[in-house]
């Protein structure tokens, strides 16, 4: 495994961890994701159950391939990660597009609206999954201690991408 390997699997786990969090861990927390799917308008209202537990079963898939060792469930994690976010970014740009207020259920309970801003943390998700996946085929082995590092820094960044809002609301007047 490369830095930029071990980095990206702790990162996204972490980012999907947290939000898969956020959305299973009460029936609130369900029932206000599945309301702020509806608020979206992006899935036919017929459709928003089972949207909103096809969003949760890809998250835990892309967790679960993140987590086991190996090329193959890496690569697998990998460009399943950059997939599903390239579908929560165009579902994020309509909301964007037609200047809707709807709350980024992302992590949990937010009163933020989804704006540009979620748009870029998406796209730099993105490349950061594609760049793992790159890494994968090309990678050998890495110290031990490199390897712990390289997936704290994952994970810290990957907490720090799931408090972005929050974050951007202690330095916003």
């Amino acid at each position: 495994m490369s830095y930029v390997e071990v980095a990206g699997r702790l990162l996204l786990v972490t980012v999907f961890g947290i939000a898969l969090a956020g959305k299973v861990s009460s029936r609130s927390a369900w029932a206000a994701f599945e309301a702020s799917l509806r608020d979206m308008d992006v899935v036919p209202v017929a459709r928003l159950s089972a949207a909103a537990r096809a969003s949760a079963a890809a998250e835990l898939a892309v967790i679960g391939c993140l987590l086991i060792p190996g090329k193959i469930a890496g690569f697998a994690g990998f460009i399943l990660a950059a997939g599903l976010l390239a579908v929560f970014t165009v579902a994020i740009a309509l909301v964007v597009r037609r200047k809707r207020a709807v709350p980024c259920r992302c992590f949990g309970a937010s009163a933020t609206p989804l704006s540009a801003r979620h748009l870029a943390r998406n796209g730099a998700l993105i490349a950061i999954a594609l760049a793992g996946a790159v890494a994968v085929p090309a990678t050998t082995g890495l110290p031990i201690p490199a390897a712990v590092l390289a997936g704290v820094v994952g994970a810290v960044a990957g907490m720090l991408v799931a408090a972005m809002d929050d974050l951007v609301a202690l330095v916003r007047p």
